[in-house]
């Protein structure tokens, strides 16, 4: 078995990892996204959704491997962000926000992107990293002010990225998903198992059951 360490302490990406067979060791990244961007952005101009979640992926996978020995390990950064009229929408974080969100929302369709960074901590592997962006087009019914003023109320939406869930009580308010529906929730599992065989590693080495 090799172990998986998840740059991260998401519930959402817990869930994810537990349900596909995985059970990984998480560690907080501590990772400062927004002063990233920032830095980022004034380098090399304004950046896409892509390429923002591809930064901080790698940011948080490499943060964490630098605290950590050589191992039988692989450690992964992950990151979200869901694309709508050309805005990139992060988390809300306030009743307000995810309200103005949600309407605009409603009836209507966003891209979320989720950037993937896995690293080699085994002996020998020189710490390899490989990444790759995953993308999911989300369609969303049409809601009723009484339907969104229940949902922000419940404080689910707030703190994730595009206001909204697949995974909560946020799915039922929407038609369907192009893509994996799992990369909307916060890793692509398709492609987190296609980094692993990059780097030489069958996912069911990964499986904990």
């Amino acid at each position: 078995m090799t172990q998986l360490i998840l740059a991260s302490t998401s519930p959402a990406r817990l869930a994810i990892l537990r349900a596909a067979g995985v059970e990984p060791a998480p560690v907080p990244s501590n990772v400062d996204e927004d002063a990233m961007v920032a830095k980022a952005t004034e380098a090399s101009g304004p950046m896409d959704a892509p390429a923002v979640v591809a930064l901080l992926a790698r940011a948080k996978a490499e943060a964490v491997a630098n605290q950590l020995p050589e191992s039988d390990a692989l450690v992964f950064g992950g990151d979200s962000a869901f694309l709508f009229d050309g805005e990139i929408w992060g988390k809300p974080h306030t009743p307000e926000k995810a309200k103005e969100r949600i309407r605009r929302l409603s009836g209507a369709h966003g891209v979320l992107y989720s950037g993937h960074w896995l690293i080699d901590m085994r002996q020998g592997s020189g710490r390899r990293g490989v990444g790759r962006v995953d993308s999911a087009i989300v369609h969303f019914s049409s809601m009723s002010d009484t339907e969104i003023d229940a949902y922000v109320a419940t404080g689910e939406p707030l703190e994730v990225a595009g206001s909204f869930t697949v995974d909560g009580l946020g799915q039922a308010f929407i038609d369907r998903i192009e893509g994996a529906p799992s990369c909307v929730i916060g890793l692509s599992v398709p492609t987190l198992r296609s980094l692993c065989t990059e780097l030489g590693v069958a996912w069911p080495q990964l499986w904990s059951r």
